[in-house]
């Protein structure tokens, strides 16, 4: 009986210490790229599995009509879409700049940094492309990994907050990243208000002192 337990036990950890220096399987290449009118369906699906907020398909449509460079998804090896960036452009007078309408990854994808690199393609897009100042959206107010990776890692910070954006009656963060563009136009904003200032201080409307 001990013979046939020890020679158990060593058939146990032979197996375990067979395991451990087995080469481990790479991991799951995953790539991101502009989207095609046919990874709609797809993208649609994935906003379906992971996100309350949900969009017709005329919607993905009109998107990549308009702004096709801003729709990016991540696809992986065996070529299912795992990943989407929804992004457009707002044209507002003087500023414009673009607005990330939905991102989602698949939760068997996801603490691998994919959310990161479809929003950061998008940014580079509508700074290189389409010359924006910068980028919006809007975030759940309870949702802190969104406001984690969004604020600590992508940088944007909290513009205002909208009440009751969401259909059940959430209210939002309105968020903001400026590009060097935009960021070079509050300084120089903040420059000229900072000049108006001290004209304003040392300006009196009378003579100067040794007149």
């Amino acid at each position: 009986t001990i013979f046939w337990s020890f020679h158990f036990l060593e058939r146990i950890l032979g197996r375990e210490r067979e395991r451990e220096f087995r080469p481990r399987q790479p991991a799951t290449m995953v790539c991101i790229r502009t989207a095609t009118i046919d990874d709609l369906l797809h993208m649609q699906q994935c906003n379906l599995m992971c996100l309350p907020e949900n969009y017709q398909f005329k919607y993905y449509l009109y998107h990549l009509l308009s702004w096709p460079q801003l729709l990016q998804v991540a696809e992986d090896e065996s070529g299912k879409i795992v990943g989407y960036v929804l992004a457009k452009m707002e044209e507002d007078p003087g500023e414009a700049h673009g607005h990330i309408t939905s991102v989602a990854v698949k939760r068997t994808s996801r603490k691998v940094g994919l959310a990161t690199r479809l929003m950061k393609s998008a940014h580079e897009s509508m700074d290189e492309v389409f010359r924006s100042h910068f980028a919006s959206l809007h975030v759940r107010v309870t949702n802190k990994a969104a406001i984690h990776l969004y604020k600590n890692i992508l940088e944007y910070d909290v513009h205002d907050v909208e009440d009751k954006y969401y259909a059940d009656g959430e209210n939002a963060y309105d968020m903001r990243k400026y590009f060097e563009r935009g960021k070079a136009k509050q300084r120089t904003k903040t420059d000229r208000g900072d000049r108006s200032g001290d004209a304003a201080k040392g300006g009196g409307g009378g003579k100067p002192p040794d007149a």
